[in-house]
């Protein structure tokens, strides 16, 4: 069965009356079981001149700044970031295994800026927390009494040889990850490579990273696109972590396992991609003792180390010491999201080095709780509210089926709605994913949950 990569999808035959009777329950029950109701409206608003810099425009900081505008009176905010597309990076998946058109997922960052905000529209190069000051790219040196950091993170393909972003969609090679015009491109070799089948690799690198769900998913897709185009007989799937494991939380690794012995995907551990030849389609693994091994392929999806932007890896916001200290990552207290060190600074979104929290759920959960503390710090107050680590991936098994995951820093799952169990796919969790993501995720972006 052929998809365009512009079709939406279509709920498999069977049980009609059921299915219509989830998707409009759908709604009602994701913002009741998700937390989706509107966010109360402040009673007073605080008095205050002070200049609070947000350093990203993406879901953290577009979100933390509505926030902030409904706590403060009188406060002057501006938002530093060049970017004029605002990317669902949510979608992306959807985009590549070719369920959702690319228009879905993008938007224009102008119409997303909250009014009366200012908008800087250059790139963070330095942030010089000693002199409250942020410099551009352009050079502009921007004072502060308060900075929000959330420039999310640095995906570093430099750590594999060979590898080329501008060659995904040709080769067989693909990644969800660069841009939406990579997903679109990714979908292209997906859908070419199930025509005929053969061997598909999928990785994981070993770094902390964003929406580490995604390369799972994309390993299930793979899967069932074949199996919905009939070559999954001469194919092989296997998948190359870097990682003694495939997800950081047991009880999910361990069912996802279980999932692909049943389903026939390998797995291959302690395996980090070093290099890859995309003309041969040939990838180079390398285990921790440094043996190497050469991997032929017809497809790959490659997922980037990841890493905190230069501008924070390079300052004295981020960590010195410890496990995030290699990545850069800026160093918060993960109870609070407030700066260790640097007080008058918070951490929201994929940039903080935090034991879990790169979603767009965990910006949802936190961004309420870091405009709150901002606030509390602005009055005199010391931050109260603890954030726990909340995180949330709907994990796509095949079209029509997903799993709906979420849990803590502790790994412990925390299911939201009553009626899915965390560990069993439905085609209530894939509706979520599907028809309630996208909206939840913009009433967030402008403080409306």
């Amino acid at each position: 069965m052929k998809r365009d990569k512009t079709t939406t999808h279509r709920a498999p035959q069977g049980a009609p009356t059921r299915r219509a009777w989830l998707a409009g329950a759908a709604s009602a029950s994701a913002a009741a079981g998700l937390g989706l109701q509107p966010t109360a409206a402040q009673a007073t608003r605080q008095a205050t001149q002070a200049h609070i810099v947000i350093a990203g425009s993406g879901l953290a900081g577009i979100a933390v700044a509505h926030r902030l505008q409904g706590l403060l009176d009188g406060a002057k905010i501006t938002i530093i970031d060049a970017k004029e597309v605002h990317n669902y990076q949510p979608g992306y998946t959807l985009v590549a295994s070719g369920v959702w058109p690319v228009d879905k997922v993008i938007d224009s960052n102008a119409s997303l800026q909250p009014a009366g905000v200012q908008w800087v529209r250059e790139m963070v190069a330095e942030f010089d927390p000693a002199a409250n000051t942020v410099v551009t790219a352009g050079g502009q040196r921007i004072r502060y009494d308060y900075l929000v950091v959330a420039v999310g993170t640095h995906q570093d393909w430099a750590q594999i040889e060979g590898m080329d972003t501008k060659a995904i969609g040709r080769d067989g090679l693909a990644s969800v990850y660069p841009s939406s015009d990579a997903a679109v491109a990714t979908w292209a070799a997906m859908d070419r490579f199930r025509q005929k089948g053969g061997q598909a690799v999928m990785k994981l690198p070993s770094t902390p990273l964003k929406c580490a769900g995604a390369p799972l998913k994309m390993t299930f897709m793979v899967r069932d696109r074949l199996a919905q185009a009939g070559t999954l007989g001469k194919s092989q799937v296997t998948f190359y972590s870097a990682l003694p494991n495939v997800f950081s939380v047991k009880t999910v690794n361990d069912n996802v396992l279980e999932r692909w012995k049943a389903l026939g995907v390998q797995v291959q551990f302690t395996q980090k991609l070093k290099a890859i030849d995309i003309g041969a389609r040939r990838a180079t693994f390398v285990n921790p003792e440094g043996a190497a091994t050469e991997v032929p392929y017809d497809f790959i999806h490659v997922v980037p180390p990841m890493r905190a932007p230069d501008a924070v890896k390079n300052s004295d916001l981020a960590w010195k010491e410890g496990p995030m200290a290699a990545g850069g990552w800026l160093e918060v207290d993960k109870d609070t999201l407030q700066h260790r060190r640097y007080k008058n600074v918070f951490g929201l979104g994929d940039i903080n080095g935090t034991p879990r929290g790169k979603t767009a759920a965990t910006v949802k959960k936190s961004a309420p709780i870091v405009a709150q503390h901002l606030a509390d710090v602005i009055a005199g107050r010391a931050p109260g509210e603890k954030f726990d680590g909340y995180t949330s991936c709907p994990l796509i098994v095949r079209e029509g089926s997903a799993m709906l995951i979420e849990f803590d820093y502790e790994g412990r799952l925390t299911p939201s709605l009553p009626m899915i169990e965390p560990l069993q796919e439905s085609y209530f969790a894939w509706l979520m994913k599907v028809r309630m993501l996208k909206p939840a995720y913009m009433a967030v972006l402008k403080g409306r949950v």
